[in-house]
C-alpha cells in the first residue's frame, strides 16, 4: 500500500459540501492501495502510521506518535498516488489495485488504524471529495508498503 502522510493541525473532507469527516491535532492519511496488495501491506502500514515519530516532544524534537499525543487521523482514498508519468504527460494508474479490491483495502487499513486505539475519521471512497487542512510543520512523508 501506498500512502502520503501530513502532520496537521486541522483537517476536513468534504462531499457535496458537507463535511464527512474532520480532525484537529493528528494525521491525514491519502492512502492508495495497488496491485497485489493485501492485508499484510495494509497491517504493516498502519502499524508503522501508528508508532510513526513525527510529533515534537517538550524539547521540540520529532520525537512523538500518534499514540502518544492521543491526536487522530483522517483517512482518504487517493487513487492518484499510483500515478505513472514516466511516458507523456497523462499519468497512468495501472497499477493502483481495481475499485473493489482497493476499496476492501482502504476499509481494512482504516480498521487496523483503529485497532491501535486511534480514533478515525474517513472521506468516502470513490467519492468527488474536496480537502482541506493545515499541514503543520509542514511535515509530509511518502510510505510504500
Amino acid at each position: 500500500m501506498r500512502a502520503l502522510v501530513q502532520r496537521v493541525s486541522e483537517a476536513a473532507v468534504r462531499v457535496d459540501g458537507e463535511v464527512i469527516g474532520e480532525i484537529g491535532a493528528g494525521l491525514m492519511i491519502l492512502v492508495c492501495a495497488m496491485q497485489g496488495d493485501t492485508e499484510a501491506n495494509a497491517d504493516t502500514l498502519a502499524a508503522k502510521i501508528s508508532k510513526l515519530r513525527i510529533f515534537k516532544d517538550e524539547a521540540g524534537k520529532m520525537n512523538r506518535s500518534l499514540l502518544d499525543t492521543g491526536g487522530r487521523a483522517l483517512v482518504i482514498s487517493q487513487f492518484t498516488l499510483s500515478a505513472d508519468t514516466s511516458r507523456g504527460n497523462r499519468p497512468g494508474f495501472s497499477t493502483a489495485a481495481p475499485p473493489a479490491e482497493g476499496e476492501r483495502l482502504y476499509e481494512y487499513f482504516a480498521d487496523q488504524l483503529r485497532g491501535h486505539a486511534i480514533t478515525v475519521a474517513q472521506g468516502r471512497f470513490g467519492a468527488d471529495m474536496s480537502v482541506s487542512l493545515v499541514n503543520d510543520g509542514p511535515v509530509t512523508i511518502w510510505m510504500d508498503f
